[in-house]
Order: C-alpha cells, then structure tokens, then sequence
C-alpha cells in the first residue's frame, strides 16, 4: 500500500470545488450590493439634443470633463489616506464622467481583497476577498497585468458568465479594471464602474491609465514614504498664508503646491525679522518639482536664514546662497529676489538672481512690471558676485507683487500673455484689500475664468505657485491722492537700463488722454536719460510722478545725476550728432527747468494732460 496522500476522493473534491465557487459568488454578491449612493441612468452630454442638462455644448462638455479630470488628478496627487483618495474619485461624477460606483483591491499572496468602494453599500462586517482564480475581471487583470474594459452588459456576460448577473444587478452599464502598478509590481486593481455606455475608446483609456497610476502612488504613499510626506507638509505649513502688519507695510502670502505629486515642490517665500524694525522678504523657485527639490529648498530657506540673521546685505546673502548651493547640488539651480525692506520709511533694497520681475501696482489701479537689475540664478555661477542692489522707495498705497513662474505661466501662457492675466488680476478693487487681491490672483490661475461671455473651469496649477505681496501704509485715515510714482536708476555700464526706464514710463502713462504726449515724454526722458550717460560718468535717476484727477492731470519728470557740470543750451548745427536734448524740452515741453542738489543737479519737465498746445518756457 502506497503511503503517500492522494488527496481527499473524487466526489468529495468536487463538492469542494463547488463550495469554493459558491463562496466566491458571495464575495462577488457582497461586493455589488447596491446602497444609498445607487442612481438612475442620465443622458450622456448631448444625447437630447445640442446641449446637455446644464445647458453645455458638446464640446463645453468635453472641457468641463477634462477640467474635472485635472482636478481629481491633482487631490490624488496630494492624497495621503484611502478616504482622500476615494474622495477624489468621487469628484469625478459628473454627466460627462457618469461614475457609477469605484473599488480598490489590493494584493495579499494569491488572492484579492477590498481595500475601499465608493457607491456601494458598506456591507457592514463583511470582508471581501476572492482568489485569483475567481472568474471575476479583477482576478484576470490581476493574472495578466492587463486592463479589462466591458463596455456593454451583453460583453460583461459572455466574457465573465458566472458573475455578470451578480455585477449588472447594481445597474452598472460599463465596467473598467485597471492594474495598480507600483515598483514594476502590480499591488491592487481599480474599478470603476459607469452608468452609461462607455465606448473606452483611445482617449478615454489614456485618462484611466493615468488616474490609475496616480491611484498607485496615492496608495503606495498611504503605506510608505511617510518621511517623504512629512518633509512636504513640514515645509508647506512653514509656508501658511495670511497677512502680516508692521508699522508702516502690510505683507501677505500664499502658496500653492504643485499638481507633481508632493505636497510642496521648490518654489518658497519667507518673512524674516530683521534687526531695527526691517524685514527681509525672499521669494525663490528650485529647480524640478520632484522631493529633491524641495529638500533643496528647504535647505536653501535655512541657508538665506543664517546669511540674513548673520547682518549681510541683500547682495552678499545671494552671493553666499549660491555658492551654498553648488556645495549641495552642482546640477541644479534656483532663482530667487531678496529685499531687505525698512516698513516705517518705505525703502526697498532688492537683488536678484534670475527671478522673474515684480509688479508694481499704484493706489489707482495701475499696474508695471518693476524692472530690477539682477544676476544670475543661484547655483550656475558660484565665483561670482554680480548681485547688483536696487534702492527703490514704495509710496503709500503702492503695492510690490513678488511671485514665481508658476503664477505666470500655468494655462499655457507665455510671460507676456501671463502678465496681462496678473495685471487683470491686481488691478480691481482697493487697494485697502490686500487679501481679496491676492485670493483674485490666485483664482486667476486656479478658479473659474469667463470665456465668450460664459464661465468656466480653468485647469489647475502644473507648477508651484508662491506669492508674496507688500503694500506701503498710509498711517493715516483719510483717503491718499491718487499719485503715480516710479523711480529707476541707470548705471553707465547697463544701456538696457535706457529701454526698461522707457517701458515703465509708457505704463506710467498707459491711460493718458493724448497719446502724442507719450511719446514725447518718452522721447524727452530718453534725452535727459542720454545725455548723463553720455556726458558724465555718473548714474541716472529718472523719477517719473503723475498727478491730479484724469483729465487734468501733470506728468513730472525729473532727471538726476551726482556731476557738477550743469547743462546748458546749445544751437546745434544740421549736420550735429547731439546737442539737441534741451532744445527738445524748450519746444515739445511746458515747463522744464535745472535745479541744482547739494551733490549734483536735476533736469525736470512737466506735461499736462489737458494742455491744447504747448508753449516753451524759458528756464
């Protein structure tokens, strides 16, 4: 007699077998039950006609599909629980997206467990889990590592026959199983099921694929990376939002992460305390959205700490900061404004390493780009030092807009169609509501936008966005003439300092009655602006004023350098190459005089905006 088990006999195999199967029916059963979250089937967009029941077109439909998608794409970016990640699917339903229902499985040895399920009902104590043999399509994505797609009952049923009736109970009308891959192993299957027919054709599989894999990473976040997950809330609650008072400015801020994954990406801002009342105010971008980069950032935010605690000039800090940087990572770089500001007297000391320009936004609404000489970004150029320092001097009710590339250029915007969405964005409201304007520009980029006259949904950041605002206070109650001011330096050795003067002298003027006048308050700052840089070989200061209600306003322009030589009016002859800058202010100007300063002189002219000709004064 042979000692070796042959197993349990035939008849009592086969009942084992049909025990087995009538357990994974159940767990099927159970796993389609149908709860509070059950639905009637809706049109599809555009199914009763040319517009849906919220009244969208086709393609109106198409955009607010893509939208919705976008944005659950970015909550799973950031999920880190199973709720959230649920939470995020459940966004989803919508007439052009119908979810009828969602689950997760994950993977234990050989067989398939519930993780969680959206639209169907708990099923109380009951768990869920099936072998990988199961004629269920979970279990055969799990066998082949291939999505299964149903997109009808009928197709469901002749390829799964044993569990379609138990699955279209529910009243389900498409089905998708989609592996669940993470470190080239799948660790769970989605579902998702839909309440309308679903073709699943190429664009709709890509979109599957690519919320699946978001789903991965979500998971896979709940049960590691937790370091990596604190380190990203660490930083992005170091970077709160909500206005801060000093005597003399205002200063608010707002982060948004980006949609990459992480909580918190490179770009930062900072407020430092700094000694006799100043304040240092730092806005940079890393590059890359990955966690390098925001452990980078987190140790250049310590680096600018030190070198601004340590008594160092705007200037020295970056220079410091970038050589930091190289030490850490020679293959990356940052860039980054650094302002060391005095609230009480206004004053701004600014440098700049390859950061985009701030904005400058006046009392009435108006809104330049503030051009700021500036070197390199962080990191390409350790040895270096040319971190040039601006002085400039905030009026009261004048508002500084710092931000990173992320506010910009999300949307597909370029520089200069992301700066007409800034401004549009600053330019409403009082200048009293610092919040409210950075909540306006912030929603510009994240929040419905109206398109044709109707409202949409705007996708939301692909990049980090940082903001930081500051507003010069008036320190009294009563309302503040409406004055425009801008201040620009220009050294000998910077000629595209000329181009940006006169750029920000035509936003000065951006809503003057007569545009002759423009050009010839262009045309005469850039012959005062000339004749320093070519005469002396001292600096330039433009300071350009406006003043008065619209309509009767006075445009001052004032022209200053620290030489002693005054200047004088000259004939120039026909063929003459110069000497034709104050023959230009006696004619195209209404006033212009040459005042002398205890350390140089001033060359000023005035235009105004309601003057019907224009007469030559004598000095």
């Amino acid at each position: 007699m042979n000692d070796r088990d042959e197993g349990p006999p035939a008849d009592d195999r086969t009942a084992g077998r049909a025990a087995e199967r009538a357990a994974e029916l159940r767990q099927i059963d159970a796993l389609n039950e149908t709860g509070p979250h059950e639905r009637t089937r809706r049109p599809a967009p555009g199914e009763d006609g040319e517009r849906d029941g919220a009244g969208r077109t086709p393609s109106d439909a198409v955009r607010h599909r893509d939208v919705r998608l976008l944005e659950a794409g970015r909550a799973l970016a950031e999920a880190t629980s199973v709720d959230e990640v649920f939470m995020a699917l459940a966004s989803l339903t919508s007439p052009e997206f119908p979810l009828d229902g969602t689950a997760l499985f994950g993977v234990t040895e050989r067989s398939l467990n519930l993780i969680g399920r959206y639209g169907y009902r708990t099923g109380g104590s009951r768990t869920v889990r099936m072998t990988i043999t199961t004629d269920y399509p979970a279990a055969e994505v799990l066998r082949t590592g291939r999505p299964v797609y149903l997109p009808t009952v009928e197709e469901y049923r002749d390829r799964f026959p044993t569990t379609w009736r138990l699955a279209a109970r529910k009243g389900s009308r498409s089905w998708a199983f989609l592996p669940l891959v993470s470190t080239g192993r799948i660790t769970g299957v989605w579902l998702v099921a839909f309440l309308d027919d679903v073709d699943f054709d190429s664009d709709t599989r890509s979109t599957l694929v690519t919320l699946a894999r978001l789903i991965s990473r979500a998971l896979e976040r709940t049960h590691t990376g937790e370091a990596e997950l604190a380190l990203s809330r660490g930083l992005r609650s170091s970077m709160g939002r909500g206005a801060s008072v000093y005597r003399g400015m205002t200063v608010t801020s707002r982060y948004v992460p980006t949609g990459g994954g992480l909580v918190v990406g490179g770009d930062w801002y900072d407020i430092i305390d700094l000694p006799s009342g100043r304040l240092a105010l730092v806005i940079g971008d890393v590059q890359g959205h990955d966690l390098h980069a925001a452990s980078l950032m987190a140790q250049l935010r310590t680096a600018v700490h030190a070198y601004a605690a340590e008594g160092h000039g705007p200037d020295a800090v970056l220079s410091r900061t970038s050589r930091f940087l190289t030490s850490l990572d020679g293959d990356r770089f940052a860039t980054c404004i650094y302002i060391e500001a005095d609230p009480a007297a206004g004053t701004l000391h600014v440098a700049r390493a390859g950061h985009p320009h701030p904005v400058l936004r006046m009392p009435d609404g108006t809104c330049m780009i503030k051009h700021i000489r500036g070197g390199l970004p962080l990191g390409l150029m350790p040895d270096e030092d040319d971190y040039p320092v601006n002085v400039l001097e905030l009026q009261a009710g004048e508002i500084m807009m710092l931000c990173t590339d992320g506010l910009i250029e999300t949307g597909g915007h370029d520089m200069y169609t992301g700066w007409n969405r800034v401004r549009d964005a600053m330019s409403p409201g009082p200048t009293s509501d610092l919040e409210g304007m950075a909540d306006r520009l912030i929603q510009s980029v994240v929040g419905p936008v109206t398109e044709n006259g109707e409202e949409r949904l705007s996708p939301r950041n692909e990049d980090d966005i940082a903001l930081l605002m500051l507003r010069r206070d008036t320190g009294v109650q009563r309302p503040v003439r409406p004055v425009r001011r801008i201040l620009t330096t220009i050294e000998q050795d910077e000629a595209e300092g000329l181009a940006e003067a006169r750029s920000e002298l035509r936003a000065l003027l951006h809503d003057w009655a007569q545009p002759d006048q423009v050009d010839t308050a262009v045309l005469l700052a850039s012959e005062l602006l000339g004749n320093v840089l070519v005469h002396t070989d001292q600096t330039a200061a433009l300071m350009a004023s406006i003043s008065g209600e619209p309509g009767c306003r006075t445009l001052r322009v004032e022209v200053s350098d620290s030489g002693d030589e005054l200047p004088h009016q000259r004939t120039p002859g026909e063929m003459a190459s110069s000497g034709r800058g104050l023959v230009l202010l006696d004619i195209l100007s209404e006033q212009w005089s040459v005042r002398p300063e205890s350390e140089g002189k001033t060359v000023w002219f005035e235009l105004s905006e309601d003057a019907d000709g224009v007469a030559g004064q004598d000095v």
